[in-house]
């Protein structure tokens, strides 16, 4: 492949990058928006993930030639099912669990973020970590405050914002790679030859 076909190649896949980067972050934009539609379709879409869970659980139990791993499975296989089926049948319910063990889960990531900041604290950029756990913190205890009525935007919110920070850095990172591209021109094909062909020693000659 020559290198004109390997640049247009690039220049082609980062526009192509930059518009996935673009419905990427309007589609975040719209989860934002409507955070509760958000919270259910994550509820629903992570029921439906675990009744698969639960299904596999219950097909390894059966072929589980060894009493206790059955039972272990079997009872793994009725958690995630009723779970499972919890969350994708009752969403609303669901979406109200989930919210309160999100709120409880960043309250324990601000303690494990302090605690890492004060063990690193000598190196440079430990309070980022401190950072990190404020924020954490914060996020945490004002789900947990507002709870059940967080849920309404908690869940939703945050996989929103996840979503478009992911199209914004898809977008940067494409239109740096294109802007990289464009000032490359690739060489001549005689200028191309004659810096892959071997030097002469007759020509050196006088």
């Amino acid at each position: 492949m020559s290198a004109k076909v390997r640049i247009e190649k690039t220049k082609k896949g980062a526009a192509w990058s930059i518009c996935m980067g673009i419905l990427t972050a309007a589609l975040g934009a719209f989860l934002i928006a409507y955070p509760l539609v958000t919270a259910k379709i994550t509820t629903v879409l992570l029921g439906g993930v675990l009744i698969f869970v639960a299904i596999a659980e219950l097909t390894f139990a059966l072929h589980s030639r060894q009493p206790g791993s059955f039972l272990v499975r079997l009872l793994s296989a009725m958690l995630c099912g009723i779970i499972g089926v919890a969350l994708a049948f009752v969403p609303i319910e669901g979406v109200e669990a989930l919210t309160g063990l999100l709120g409880t889960l960043l309250l324990v990531q601000a303690g494990l973020a302090t605690v890492t900041a004060f063990q690193v604290r000598p190196l440079a950029g430990w309070p980022l970590y401190l950072l990190e756990a404020t924020t954490s913190f914060a996020l945490g205890l004002l789900i947990l405050v507002k709870w059940p009525s967080s849920s309404v935007w908690a869940i939703g919110t945050l996989v929103g914002v996840a979503v478009l920070m992911g199209g914004i850095v898809r977008i940067v990172v494409a239109a740096k790679i294109q802007s990289e591209t464009r000032g490359v021109e690739p060489l001549p094909a005689c200028a191309a030859n004659m810096s892959n062909e071997p030097p002469n020693p007759q020509r050196s000659v006088s």
